[in-house]
């Protein structure tokens, strides 16, 4: 049961609170006449005094009108910002004032938490997982009881009800506008997602799509290369070294990772030397892209079995990866947050493993020859990083030892005597 009253309400100032009344026997059995049984194991559990689920459905149910942005009598009022603040008495934190923090102040509030003690008649026994909280910020009402929806489930690492694929759908409904943008959006996913693996993945990769405009950003990013390398057309060059490579390496079964719009796939499905060529991209949206260029619904049945796109992400296991002569990551990693790099080489050099790795990168010291390119400057707004050629070998080596592979490194592009190649580019031979 849910009940909301208002304790104070004048022109300057409203408070509202909200009370759920749990019972935790019920929790157990069930609902009355349910053949499925109870949510919990035990009777004596923290559900009628903990921030948990069952809070954020009473959110919803008791303010769904302002959750959804509507307000009949003052629509006005529904996209005007407002200093409002949330107390909650008792919010678990498996992670403690720290992830509190990292959920919360990214979104612009301000936070105050006091950590309870287990017991205070016995202060030996240490303090709980369960902070009194006071929320404040300055935003629209949607906004922030959209953020408690989501987060307090996310904070106590639990859900009181099955999680399948329409918790995907509800979680992109109330992340929309601001959980694609958020630094802790994977963690936020998973939890919500009970760490169901498959669900988190699909959501992540949906978030992708919704945060980008695949068609247009492609467009950005050829107009810049263009711009910047306009002396040369490296992204041909590059295409060229890596199938070359991929020959020298005798691979036939392809599979190129962050396809993109897919102008590898289009040369590699062009020369017979190739038996198959899968394409990997995390954006739907770009894969519908490539199959348009590539003119798949049109090609041959027999040059169609040749070539095949999937969605999917470089930072989840993925068993379509594996079982690959060799794979092909052209202008990719560089469009990656650092701290991510470390879940990608698990994913490619361990689990995927292929027999070799073609890996392409730019090389930042050469920026200083484009005329165009203000100086410290990277090539593309996208990029996250660009790395010197010490810092690439090092990272390559790193990799290739620690997965054991071989390594080697070719320049891509014009060389200069003291800064190098525009592009640089690291073959992997798996040794074992």
């Amino acid at each position: 049961m849910a009940h909301v009253f208002y304790p104070e309400a004048s022109d300057k100032r409203c408070t509202a609170c909200l009370l759920v009344d749990v019972d935790p026997v019920e929790l157990v059995r069930g609902r009355r006449g349910s053949r499925k049984g109870g949510l919990l194991e035990h009777y004596i559990n923290d559900r009628p005094y903990a921030a948990s689920s069952l809070l954020s459905v009473a959110i919803s149910r008791c303010y769904g009108t302002a959750i959804a942005g509507r307000c009949k009598d003052k629509p006005e009022l529904v996209k005007q910002p407002l200093n409002l603040e949330a107390t909650i008495t008792a919010l678990p934190c498996r992670g403690g004032e720290e992830l509190l923090r990292k959920l919360f102040e990214p979104l612009g509030y301000k936070i105050q938490a006091e950590r309870s003690e287990l017991d205070p008649a016995f202060p030996d026994w240490g303090s709980s997982s369960y902070y009194k909280v006071l929320i404040r910020g300055k935003l629209r009402l949607q906004e922030f009881l959209t953020h408690l929806y989501v987060l307090i489930p996310v904070l106590d690492d639990n859900k009181h009800y099955w999680v399948g694929k329409d918790e995907v759908d509800k979680l992109l409904k109330h992340g929309k506008g601001w959980l694609s943008q958020h630094p802790e959006k994977e963690l936020i996913t998973s939890r919500y997602l009970k760490h169901r693996y498959r669900l988190t993945r699909e959501a992540l990769a949906r978030l992708v799509d919704e945060s980008t405009d695949p068609e247009s950003e492609e467009a950005e990013h050829a107009g810049e290369e263009e711009i910047v390398e306009a002396k040369f057309n490296l992204n041909e060059q590059r295409v060229g070294a890596v199938v070359a490579a991929l020959k020298s390496l005798g691979a036939k079964r392809v599979i190129d990772l962050g396809c993109g719009e897919g102008r590898l796939l289009r040369v590699m499905l062009g020369d017979r030397y190739f038996s198959y060529v899968l394409g990997l991209d995390v954006s739907h949206r770009v894969l519908e892209i490539a199959s348009k260029r590539l003119k798949l619904e049109r090609m041959p049945e027999r040059q169609r079995e040749r070539i095949g796109l999937v969605q999917g992400s470089l930072l989840y296991r993925d068993k379509r990866l594996e079982g690959f002569d060799a794979a092909a990551v052209i202008e990719v990693i560089e469009h990656m947050d650092q701290p991510r790099l470390s879940a990608f080489e698990r994913v490619v050099f361990e689990f995927a493993r292929p027999g070799g790795i073609i890996l392409t990168t730019p090389n930042f010291e050469y920026n200083v020859m484009f005329e165009n390119l203000p100086s410290g400057k990277l090539r593309h707004k996208d990029h996250r990083f660009e790395w010197t050629r010490e810092e690439f070998q090092s990272w390559a080596r790193g990799i290739a030892e620690r997965f054991k592979y071989g390594v080697r490194f070719l320049p891509i592009g014009p060389e200069d005597p003291e800064v190098g190649p525009p592009t640089q580019m690291a073959v992997f031979t798996r040794l074992t």
